[in-house]
């Protein structure tokens, strides 16, 4: 039996041993971690790959997309220089939230994201950009090539959800939203976070 190529005897850690893609940083694969349908939570196990309970979510508010990472990405030096207000990259890989017009209702999945934009956060003074993409070859989005062809009221959404999902009652607020950012600066942050990894951790 022939098997495509590469072909995984074991199943690979979804941060380093899964490919960005071929034709990167325009078009990303992303990982999902979490869904519009998720009232938890959920991120991958940087040492074992496995998906973890990272928190309830605190309020009623859920994630406006799906929600994951680009393998092979890190924020290091390099992406928190894009990032004015930050004092360094959250060692992170880079997160994606991703459009679909037909619902996608389960996590621990691969697909293929073509970035339109992003938003630039600051969490607890560490950049934590999140990059905005849209499904590749999706009947409704597919043909988005900036963040102008994203209606504004979903923009509107991604951003108010990531300025108060982590807000606590009675606390002030650790992260803040510096700016949403259309594609053109969202590939530089991706090519960012591509060569952090490289220093990071090598080829």
């Amino acid at each position: 039996m022939a098997f495509p190529k590469p072909f995984y005897r074991w199943r690979p850690h979804p941060w380093h041993g899964l490919e960005i893609g071929d034709h990167a940083p325009q078009k990303v694969n992303a990982y999902i971690e979490i869904t519009p349908f998720d009232s938890v939570k959920y991120e991958v196990d940087k040492i074992t790959g496995y998906m973890r309970v990272d928190r309830p979510q605190r309020t009623s508010s859920q994630p406006p997309s799906l929600y994951g990472f680009v393998p092979r990405t890190f924020c290091g030096e390099r992406v928190a220089k894009l990032s004015p207000a930050s004092t360094g990259g959250d060692n992170d890989p880079l997160d994606i939230c991703v459009l679909s017009e037909r619902p996608i209702n389960r996590g621990e999945i691969l697909l293929q994201a073509k970035v339109v934009g992003g938003i630039q956060m600051v969490d607890n003074g560490e950049a934590d950009d999140k990059i905005i993409a849209v499904l590749d070859n999706d009947n409704i989005w597919g043909q988005a090539s900036g963040l102008s062809d994203i209606p504004e009221i979903l923009v509107e959404r991604l951003r108010h959800y990531f300025s108060t999902y982590k807000n606590i009652i009675g606390e002030e607020a650790k992260t803040s939203i510096e700016s949403v950012y259309d594609q053109e600066h969202a590939i530089e942050v991706v090519k960012a976070s591509l060569a952090d990894y490289l220093d990071e951790f090598g080829e």
